[in-house]
C-alpha cells in the first residue's frame, strides 16, 4: 500500500466512525479488527498487532 492508498483507507475509517457515531464506534472498530484477523491469516502477526496497538495507551 502507498502512502496514498494508506492515506485514503485512514480518510474511510475516520469518516465512517464519525458517520457511525461514538456509542458505535467501539463495536465498528472490534467489528472491523475481526474482518482485517480474518484477512492476514498470521496469527503470530495478529498476536503481535494487538500488542502494539495496547503500547502506550493507559487503562
Amino acid at each position: 500500500m502507498n502512502d496514498a492508498q494508506l492515506d485514503a483507507v485512514y480518510t474511510r475509517l475516520c469518516k465512517t466512525m464519525t458517520q457511525l457515531g461514538e456509542a458505535k464506534t467501539s463495536l465498528f472498530l472490534a467489528r472491523f479488527a475481526l474482518l482485517a484477523i480474518g484477512e492476514m491469516d498470521d496469527a503470530n502477526v495478529s498476536l503481535r498487532l494487538i500488542d502494539e496497538a495496547s503500547d502506550g495507551i493507559a487503562s
